[in-house]
């Protein structure tokens, strides 16, 4: 099993820079591939742009081999070349933009399944806002206002990005809307990263992480680690 970073948004500024070394460390050392997935980028056509930053940033933090993949839909997903890359990928990164979009996009196809078979293989599955949401068994739709069914790589959470903003403004509904899930907001310039279990997780960057269960809220900030066993 491979380990999984989420982050709250404003990826490529401030203090991701910490986040990002310690998974690119985890993904085996900078000359390992990283693959950057702009799909959520793509309904307002901004997947190129999404994803040169994307780039220009790995290679600033010493990555020596980046590439921002032509997945932007259907079609594509299931493109037999692009799914062999994902599989070769010590990293994969998912950009941020429309969650539902990005959903759509690569469940059932051949990429999302390479993703799966690189991850059971060790690598690192990262996402940024929309990117992280939809890794989820469920995730809320900001656009319909509606819990929609994620890629179910996480089970136990759903997903706040942006929670500093207004991400926290979705934790009073889904608290009822999703009892039995532990709702994980992340601040902007935020990030955690699991262990292979997917239990115990560590912050990173500006802000903080805040959990809500059953009635209690958790924060914890930078250099902090929790267990979602005992949470």
């Amino acid at each position: 099993m491979g380990y999984i970073l989420l982050e709250g948004g404003a990826e490529f500024g401030g203090q991701m820079a910490e986040p990002d070394r310690q998974a690119i460390m985890l993904a085996g050392g900078p000359d390992m591939p990283i693959s950057i997935i702009p799909a959520a980028a793509a309904p307002d056509n901004n997947h190129q742009r999404a994803g040169r930053n994307g780039i220009g940033w790995f290679r600033g933090l010493g990555a020596a081999h980046v590439s921002a993949l032509p997945l932007i839909d259907g079609p594509s997903a299931d493109e037999p070349e692009i799914a062999e890359t994902l599989a070769r990928s010590r990293l994969i990164y998912l950009l941020g933009g429309f969650p539902q979009y990005l959903a759509q996009t690569l469940s059932g196809s051949r990429s999302w399944q390479a993703m799966l078979g690189a991850y059971l293989s060790g690598a690192v599955i990262a996402g940024s806002s929309a990117g992280a949401m939809v890794l989820c068994k469920h995730y809320y739709d900001p656009v319909s206002s509606q819990v929609v069914q994620g890629l179910n790589l996480l089970e136990r959470i759903c997903i706040l990005p942006h929670h500093n903003t207004f991400g926290k403004d979705w934790a009073p509904g889904l608290k009822h809307r999703l009892p039995d899930i532990i709702l994980f907001g992340i601040d902007e310039e935020t990030g955690a990263i699991s262990d292979t279990a997917q239990e115990n997780w560590r912050v990173y960057g500006k802000g903080k992480i805040t959990l809500y269960h059953r009635g209690q809220v958790d924060k914890f900030r930078s250099g902090q680690a929790f267990d979602l066993k005992i949470i």
